[in-house]
């Protein structure tokens, strides 16, 4: 399986509009940061997670031009926000949406123009698909296992896919989500900033979560503009990196 990492910023996305500070003028690369998103492509078909404002734009940074199905951690805006573009993908067939019941809920209520309304020119003709709970399912291929964890108060989904799990807003995990992850090894995990936040993991949160499910690697995404891509990396040196837009893994 290969991941790529779409996105790898938090809701402002970086730089952030009006901001002179360190991050948002650093010349380096990895300190511009989309939306939080990635791809997996295994046995040539493509999954998403999650569709952000500049879902288009990253699939024509990375020359996708086929793709299998969307799965959704959650409703908020900059999690979804690129869900029109999503047409030039069901022009001749529906186009399968995954997520938990609320998420797909809350996206019929704010496109019902495009999910589960029949065929119109022109329109998006999306089938939503609603996944259970520590159910693991084949779509295109990868087989997934939902795996519920804490955005604040609300519970979301992450996804489990063999030895490779993605979770990002993650402010709690529960105790049956961490047994569902026993034997993860690698792990792109959200983690907003060095301080606290009460919808987002810490640096040091993220870290311990981590140590806690025993994975090797782990690499933060989600991230604020407060710390650089390269600061980040000396915080933790090994077992911890910064994930960045574009940023490939071969699992």
């Amino acid at each position: 399986m290969v991941v790529t990492l779409l996105g790898t910023g938090t809701s402002h996305g970086i730089p952030v509009i009006g901001c002179d500070c360190k991050v948002c003028t650093s010349h380096d690369s990895h300190d511009k940061r989309y939306r939080s998103s990635i791809m997996l492509e295994e046995m040539g078909k493509h999954l998403v997670i999650d569709t952000g404002y500049e879902f288009r734009l990253q699939l024509l940074r990375e020359n996708v031009t086929s793709l299998d199905g969307v799965l959704y951690t959650h409703s908020h805006t900059d999690h979804c926000a690129g869900l029109d573009d999503l047409r030039v993908f069901s022009r001749h067939n529906s186009f399968p949406i995954y997520g938990d019941e609320q998420t797909l809920f809350t996206l019929k209520k704010r496109y019902p123009y495009a999910i589960d309304n029949g065929e119109h020119p022109g329109l998006p003709v999306l089938k939503s698909n609603v996944l259970a709970p520590y159910k693991e399912v084949e779509i295109a291929r990868i087989k997934v296992v939902p795996i519920p964890v804490y955005h604040g108060n609300n519970l979301i989904y992450g996804y489990r896919f063999g030895t490779f799990a993605y979770l990002t807003d993650v402010s709690d995990i529960p105790d049956e989500s961490y047994v569902a992850l026993k034997g993860v090894k690698l792990l792109v995990l959200g983690a907003l900033r060095e301080r606290p936040h009460s919808t987002h993991f810490s640096f040091s949160q993220a870290y311990q979560a981590a140590r806690k499910i025993g994975v090797a690697k782990v690499y933060f995404t989600h991230i604020n503009h407060e710390t650089c891509y390269s600061d980040i990396n000396r915080l933790y040196p090994g077992f911890v990196e910064s994930a960045y837009d574009g940023l490939v893994i071969n699992i």
